[in-house]
Formats: structure tokens, C-alpha cells, sequence
């Protein structure tokens, strides 16, 4: 970007003063790394469709992966310090937060909760170096919204387990060495470890997105798929396993939101203070953009101070899912409204590929979309309040 100063962060309520010395340690740290190994390639690499793989082992090094976990390597951060990682991620770009993401609250978490001792002594110290991947496989070509729905099925041959069906939309999943695959068998909704290489299951990306550009995004198919009954997660049955994962991954997807808006609000501040028009005069000037960086930044500073609140009370043990469903679809619109803004701002070069702003405003269309809709979260909410569960 063009005379683009070094990014100092987005604080116009001092919340730093809010922060422990650890706290913002691992968001220095992390936002160094942004600055260092994330942004000067990640342009390159959303023109090309390619997710940068030098920086999955990197990410390993520094303890990124299940960052907020317990055990098996990983680095035991509290739920405040791994938000503030995934918002300097998700700064850089969203497709490198949603791997990191998935690697720990959809692969490492459920496989710590629900998973034997031998899957976690197998795959969780792999995981959190960055020398295995995983992806979750749950939504389907018919059901995204309504997981309830799933046709992906497991029957038991024997000691085995055979699996059939078809998973969509999945990050990772060309990727990965594991894949969480949730499947309908006799006794509920199961989860099951399917290795790479396993026979009759096979995994190919989906092409022609127009956002999330810089991640692998894949379908996964099950064809007879034989599994030992190893290969199945003790602990998860029923539906409410799957969507616990999905509640710690929309967590972090509440602050890793404020990282995308905090650098398109920035982008936009700092060229409105350089761009003139009219008389010579920077644009920044003139009423109407006072107006819009003002609403800007009083947003952004609210989707702050909600992130925050939901990490002390996750930290505490007292945040809900339904909690976390308001941070997500707020944080979420918030963000979209501050990048469509500050690309509004740009006039023309709002489009460019030069400044962050287009990039972060395709990938938050798919961010509003994935691990709960906007409007399913409405309802959530809706439900919370009311009693009334709408979409059943």
C-alpha cells in the first residue's frame, strides 16, 4: 500500500489499559507475525487463489494452533489472549485466521473432548506443530443451515464402520491429514477420525470463489467408507457435539472480525488525512467524511469492547452459546459495514487490490455466512428472548 504507516492499532478507548502484560504480549507477537509473514504476500496469494502453506508450520512454532487448550503441546492461552491472536490474523487476512481456526476449535478441541487417549496422544501434538492438519467435516450440500438434516451415514459391519455421503464448504479439506466427518449412524449423530489415504473417501477444492480466495476450501465424498471402531469419538453423540465445536470457532470469528475492520477503518483514516480534493484540501476535511470515520470508529470500538466482555466471561465459565451467537452476528456486521465504508472512502481505489479493503470485504460476505448465518444467529437471539424457537 501506498505511504501506509506501520499499524500501531485501532484504540480510541484505551482498552489496552484493560489488558494484562501477557495479554498483550501474545497480541504483539501475533500482529509482528501478521506484519512480518502474513501481509507481504498475502496479495499475491488472494490473486492466485492459494492459501501460503510456509506459514502453517510457522504458526505451529509460535503455538498458534489450539492455542487455547489444555495439554498434548498446546499452549494453554486464556480465552482473551487466543481472541486477540485471531483478531491480528483474521488483520491479515481471513483465509489464514479460518485455518487456524478450524486446526484448533473444530479438529484439536472436539478431538480433547470427545476423543480417546489414543486419538490425543495421536494427533493433537501433530496438530498443534503444524505437522498434521485437520478439517470438519458437517455441512452438507442440502444442509448448511440445518445440520439436523444430515444424509451422511454410518452403519456398523462388524467391528467396522462404514460411512456414506458427501460434505461441502469444508476449509482445509484438500489439506488435511484427519478430517472430523460427523455422520448419522442408529444410535444419533456420530464423529469419526478419517485418515488421508483411507479408501473410499476422497477430497477435491472448490473452485471460482470470489472470496476467501486465499483459502482451500473443499468437498469431501464418503463411498463405503470402512473405519475401524477406533476411528470413532467416544465422547460425541448427538447433535450437541458438533455445534459445541462450532460455538468455540464463532468465538473466535467474533474477534478475528474487529482485526478486518480495524485495517480497513485504518486504511481509510490515513488516506483520508493524504487524499485532496477541492482547494488542495485532504478529504478528510470535509463533513461527510468526518461523519462516516466517526461512525467508523464508534463501531468498531463497541465490536472492541463486546469482544473483550465475551472473553472475560468465557475465561469466567459463564459464556453461553447464545451469548456468542450476538458476537458473532454483531462483530460480523460491523465489520462488513466498516470495510463497504472505507472501500466507499477510497472512491476508485477502493478497488484496487493495492489497499487491503476489497479483499477483507469479500472475505467477510463468506465470514457473515459460515459457522452460522447471520440470520440464524438472529433467531438464536430471537429465541433467547423470547422462549420461542422460530426456526423449528
Amino acid at each position: 500500500m501506498r505511504n501506509m504507516p506501520t499499524f500501531r492499532g485501532v484504540d480510541y478507548l484505551h482498552l489496552e489499559s484493560l489488558l494484562n502484560e501477557q495479554e498483550l504480549l501474545v497480541r504483539n507477537t501475533a500482529r509482528d507475525f501478521v506484519e512480518k509473514d502474513v501481509l507481504p504476500q498475502i496479495r499475491e496469494c488472494y490473486r492466485d487463489g492459494r492459501f501460503p502453506h510456509d506459514l502453517i508450520r510457522k504458526m505451529g512454532d509460535l503455538g498458534f494452533y489450539g492455542a487455547n487448550l489444555e495439554g498434548y503441546g498446546c499452549a494453554g492461552m486464556s480465552n482473551v489472549e487466543y481472541g486477540l491472536l485471531m483478531q491480528e490474523l483474521e488483520r491479515g487476512d481471513s483465509g489464514v485466521r479460518s485455518f487456524c481456526s478450524v486446526q484448533g476449535a473444530l479438529v484439536m478441541y472436539p478431538i480433547l473432548t470427545y476423543g480417546s487417549e489414543e486419538h490425543k496422544q495421536r494427533w493433537l501434538p501433530a496438530l498443534q506443530k503444524g505437522e498434521a492438519i485437520g478439517c470438519f467435516g458437517l455441512t452438507e450440500p442440502g444442509f448448511g443451515s440445518n445440520p439436523a438434516g444430515m444424509t451422511t451415514t454410518a452403519r456398523q459391519d462388524g467391528a467396522d464402520w462404514i460411512l456414506n455421503g458427501e460434505k461441502t464448504w469444508i476449509t482445509n479439506g484438500t489439506l488435511a491429514d484427519v478430517a472430523l466427518v460427523w455422520a448419522r449412524s442408529p444410535e444419533g449423530i456420530r464423529g469419526f477420525l478419517v485418515e488421508k489415504g483411507t479408501k473410499g473417501y476422497s477430497s477435491s477444492d472448490i473452485h471460482g470463489k470470489m472470496s476467501m480466495r486465499a483459502s482451500v476450501t473443499s468437498s469431501l465424498v464418503l463411498s463405503d467408507c470402512r473405519l475401524p471402531a477406533s476411528a470413532m469419538l467416544p465422547g460425541a453423540q448427538g447433535l450437541k457435539s458438533p455445534l459445541s465445536c462450532l460455538t468455540q470457532a464463532r468465538y473466535g470469528i467474533g474477534w478475528g472480525v474487529v482485526g478486518a475492520a480495524m485495517e480497513c477503518y485504518e486504511t481509510a483514516r490515513h488516506y483520508s488525512t493524504v487524499r485532496k480534493q477541492f482547494d488542495n484540501r485532504p478529504i478528510a476535511s470535509h463533513q461527510l467524511v468526518q461523519e462516516k470515520l466517526a461512525d467508523m470508529i464508534t463501531e468498531l470500538t463497541k465490536a472492541q469492547l463486546l469482544a473483550l466482555h465475551c472473553g472475560r466471561l468465557k475465561d469466567q465459565g459463564k459464556l453461553e452459546p447464545a451469548h456468542v451467537s450476538m458476537l458473532k452476528r454483531n462483530n460480523v456486521r460491523a465489520a462488513l459495514d466498516i470495510a463497504r465504508t472505507s472501500r466507499d472512502l477510497l472512491g476508485a481505489n477502493g478497488i484496487m487490490d493495492e489497499y487491503p479493503i476489497m479483499r477483507h470485504m469479500c472475505n467477510l460476505e463468506t465470514v457473515k455466512t459460515y459457522e452460522g448465518t447471520d440470520h440464524i444467529h438472529t433467531l438464536v437471539l430471537g429465541e433467547r428472548v423470547t422462549g420461542v424457537a422460530a426456526y423449528k
